[in-house]
Formats: structure tokens, C-alpha cells, sequence
């Protein structure tokens, strides 16, 4: 994708490129199908889509997953917020972090590659335009693998609360730390609603609790830090 001029070939690529995204089964299997990334940019190739992206006019490029529904973890996506900006009516997706508005360039079940060799590609050829946030959010602390059974907690609620967490953890925030460890333990003290099928109480409860020690243990630093 290029972006010469402000809005026309903006608003071609994202809706030449939402028919794209949103037949993935039909992309997957049309030939040529093609993300290449590169020492000047990325390069698309697939049905009706042939556009080069410049790096400089990429702002930012973030690797994520979308947040697990019913205990399942949708695909990796990458994200980019241009150096333009988007148009509100071309956003497909927002920023993470700072909720910056977003496209979706690609979903990483599109392609045979790994979200690790994708990560690695990127890091080298786009440099700090780049975020893995998988890799941050698996650093900061582990999407544990829970069981699913009959009267399990609610999965929604203990998937929301430990992305919470996780998130806290990975912005550096010592305040965002402990609202979102405030917000867990809050949660839990009420007791976590219970589902017909969910996560496993005995599981989620050693999660939670690890995660809220990890969250407590990282205050000290930034306090001192502050000092």
C-alpha cells in the first residue's frame, strides 16, 4: 500500500482490502497471495490488492491477538497506524495501547509463516516502527492454558481480567498496575460468576493469584524509580 496522496488511494487500498481480509477461506486459497516484507517497506500481492507500503509512511506496525472470546484466542493480526492518520470512516481496527485509530492489514492465519518468523522480519527491517505485542504481553506474563468444564468460572470475565492484568503489566505504569490488581482482587473477593461450561475454579484461582502477586511485585521498582 502507498499513500501519495491524502485520501483517494487510502480509501481504494482499505476497501479493496476489507473484501480481502473479510474472505479469509477465499484469499487462503487464490493464488498469488503474497505479504512480503522488505528493506523499503511491505509489499501485498493478492486478488485485487497490489499495493507497496513504504516505511516511511508507516507510523506504527503492531503485532497482536484480538482478546479471547469464550476461551478461544482468535489469530495474530497486524496493525498499522500510517504517518497520516486514518480516515474515521476507513478505521478497521485501533491501537492497543493508546487506541490511535488503526487498519488491519493482515490476519497471520492468511499466511503460512510463524507470528515469531513475522515478528522477526519486522523487527529487522522496520526497527522501532515496529511493536510485538504478543511477544510483550507473553514476557510481562503467560495467557495461562486453562481447562475447560461444567460450572467453571465464566470464561468472558476471567479472559477480560487477565488481559487487565497483562496489560497492566506491560505498560511500565505503576498506577495502571494497581487498579488493575485492585480490580482483580476486587473481583475475586465478590466471587467470579459461574457458567454452565467454564475455566476451571481451582485453575483460574492459581492464576489470578499469580497474577496479582506479579503486579504487586513489580511496584516497589517503579517507586523507587520515581525516587
Amino acid at each position: 500500500m502507498v499513500y501519495p496522496s491524502d485520501g483517494h488511494l487510502l480509501r481504494t487500498v482499505i476497501a479493496v482490502g476489507a473484501i480481502g481480509l473479510g474472505a479469509v477461506a477465499l484469499v487462503s486459497a487464490v493464488r498469488p497471495f503474497r505479504f512480503g516484507i522488505h528493506a523499503d517497506g511491505l509489499s501485498i500481492r493478492r486478488p485485487g490488492l497490489r499495493q507497496e507500503i513504504r516505511w516511511d509512511e508507516v507510523d506504527t506496525l503492531v503485532l497482536d491477538e484480538p482478546p479471547r472470546r469464550d476461551g478461544y484466542a482468535g489469530p495474530p493480526r497486524l496493525l498499522l497506524v500510517p504517518v497520516q492518520g486514518v480516515p474515521r470512516e476507513l478505521v478497521t481496527a485501533r491501537h492497543p495501547v493508546d487506541g490511535r485509530p488503526a487498519i488491519e492489514l493482515l490476519v497471520l492465519d492468511q499466511v503460512r509463516e510463524q507470528p515469531e518468523q513475522v515478528s522477526a522480519a519486522l523487527a529487522r527491517h522496520a526497527g522501532d516502527r515496529f511493536v510485538d505485542l504478543l511477544a510483550l504481553r507473553r514476557d510481562a506474563f503467560a495467557t495461562p492454558d486453562l481447562t475447560v468444564g461444567l460450572r467453571g468460572y465464566q470464561m468472558g470475565r476471567v479472559d477480560r481480567l487477565i488481559r487487565r492484568g497483562q496489560d497492566a503489566l506491560m505498560s511500565g505504569d505503576a498506577s495502571a498496575r494497581q487498579a488493575a490488581r485492585g480490580e482483580i482482587e476486587r473481583a475475586t473477593a465478590a466471587g467470579l460468576p459461574v457458567a454452565q461450561r467454564g475455566y476451571s475454579t481451582y485453575q483460574t484461582d492459581t492464576v489470578l493469584d499469580a497474577l496479582v502477586t506479579a503486579l504487586a511485585d513489580h511496584q516497589p521498582t517503579d517507586r523507587e524509580t520515581a525516587t
